[in-house]
């Protein structure tokens, strides 16, 4: 995709399959953690009355997201950096099933206030960020554990 910068080598759709947790930007200035699913090639996390977040991104929808990894111990560091427009949008109980198994597992039972406080919550909206820009890249490095056992 235009604008999108994806490091040869590097899997984006299976990295972020992986249940991480982002840390989205918006004006204000506001930073917070979001789960997320990537579908579509876009980023959806839910939103409703319980969050500041819907009114931030009516007033400017312009947003910013990175998910990051790092295993010091493995010397393991890749990033996904990604800018672009969010659209707040209805609630689609099949996504937020989606979602809610990714993070909390595929027995519903144990999803607790998500299943009856978010999901039943009638304000409860979906966000989609699909980036106009986006970085992944590999910034793994050697450790003295790596060199270790490649002498061995």
């Amino acid at each position: 995709m235009s604008g999108w910068k994806v490091e040869q080598g590097f899997d984006l759709d299976v990295y972020l399959a992986q249940p991480l947790i982002a840390r989205l930007a918006t004006n204000g200035p506001s930073v917070r953690p979001v789960w997320y699913l990537w579908e579509e090639s876009a980023f959806w996390w839910l939103t409703g009355g319980w969050s500041a977040l819907g009114k931030l991104l009516t007033d400017d929808p312009r947003v910013a997201l990175t998910v990051d990894t790092c295993d010091l111990s493995t010397g393991t560091v890749l990033q996904v950096i990604a800018r672009g427009t969010a659209e707040i949008l209805p609630f689609d109980p099949d996504r937020a099933r989606r979602w809610g198994s990714r993070y909390l597992g595929p027995d519903e039972s144990h999803w607790s206030r998500f299943a009856t406080g978010v999901f039943e919550d009638s304000s409860t909206r979906f966000v989609r960020s699909k980036p106009t820009s986006l970085t992944a890249r590999d910034l793994s490095y050697e450790t003295g554990r790596n060199q270790a056992e490649q002498k061995e």
